[in-house]
């Protein structure tokens, strides 16, 4: 347990996270005497790892510094290998994507605090907010990130299925029909994957927690790149359409509702402005195109989502009813397969 003030930080190696919180501070002119002076808040959302906002007052009267402290989620490195993504979170940063990275410890690292709001679910229905988050994801899919361009997709669902079988008892196993998700995977890639499709850096994880907004400038970053990697451009614009039927905090925070899915014209509209942020002419059969592949990967996202529930309801210990919310995802794609595949 470390630094309780307002708070706590659960790191297991709580005196080198100290030491790395007080280098920061030096850098910046600081000096902290007493670790009191360390203000911590946590904050809420995050389903992988837990955060926090630190603040401390600076050698220049009354002004605080603040950084945000990202401690891993226990077991979570079933899902994606922990240095390629530090090593995504500095590439970014240094195309001036995201924070900048101040320190790390052993289980956790130091970010730059963004001087943004984090977006809500209702920002997601703003028109105006809506077409700039289309813009910045297009322009984030257009990224030139270093090492190999393959679609991970596949692979990755895959190798959740194994890990997700491992973890589960046979009921919960049968439960979730996981005996027959291997052929429901290879389904999907034979009839998702087209040769005209684009293939760029995707998000894949592009909920309202993982966009902020500068309020002066409408500037919007993204944030969180986890479970970033090369997939087909569809996938993350489905997967960004599946994540506005969620409110991550709400009494009920695992409960989806997809009733409030987008509509047609909202989706058109996304697609559309996607489209337009680069410049370029494109057609309504372009947007066609792109809509209905993404509802399709809808399909791909619904499994992806459900087999990480499954697996951090074994793994993960934040408060989060991870099976329940694998349940609603799994039985959405079985309500969806037949009306969005043609066998």
């Amino acid at each position: 347990m470390a630094l309780k003030k307002n708070g706590f930080i659960p790191s297991s190696a709580p005196e080198e996270l100290k030491k790395v919180l007080v280098a920061v501070a030096s850098v910046w002119g600081d000096t902290i005497e007493d670790m009191e002076e360390f203000h911590v808040f946590p904050l809420k959302g995050a389903m992988t790892n837990e955060v926090f906002q630190i603040n401390w007052p600076t050698n220049h009267g009354d002004l605080h510094q603040k950084v945000l402290v990202r401690v891993y989620g226990k077991g979570v490195e079933v899902f994606f290998n922990r240095d390629d993504e530090i090593r995504t979170f500095e590439c970014m940063s240094e195309l001036g994507q995201g924070p900048r990275l101040l320190g790390r410890f052993s289980d956790g690292r130091i970010e730059e605090f963004i001087h943004a709001r984090t977006l809500s679910v209702a920002d997601l229905r703003d028109p105006e907010i809506s077409s700039l988050i289309a813009a910045k994801l297009r322009e984030f899919n257009n990224l030139d990130m270093p090492g190999p361009k393959n679609v991970l997709l596949w692979e990755r669902l895959r190798t959740w299925l194994s890990q997700a079988k491992r973890f589960c008892s046979p009921s919960t196993a049968k439960e979730f029909g996981l005996d027959g998700l291997e052929e429901e995977i290879s389904i999907l890639e034979k009839e998702l994957t087209q040769g005209y499709q684009e293939i760029g850096f995707c998000h894949n994880d592009l909920q309202y927690g993982n966009i902020m907004m500068d309020e002066e400038t409408r500037v919007i970053t993204l944030i969180d790149y986890e479970y970033a990697s090369y997939n087909p451009v569809a996938y993350d614009l489905a997967n960004h359409f599946c994540e506005m039927a969620a409110n991550y905090h709400s009494e009920t925070p695992h409960i989806l509702d997809y009733s409030i899915y987008p509509d047609l014209e909202e989706r058109q509209r996304f697609i559309s402005a996607y489209l337009a942020s680069s410049g370029n002419e494109y057609s309504d059969a372009e947007v066609e195109q792109l809509l209905s592949d993404a509802e399709k990967y809808a399909l791909a996202n619904h499994l992806f989502w459900g087999l990480w529930g499954i697996i951090s309801g074994h793994v993960n210990k934040i408060d989060f009813n991870y099976l329940e919310y694998a349940r609603q995802r799994f039985q959405q794609y079985w309500l969806t397969k037949p009306l969005l595949l043609s066998s």
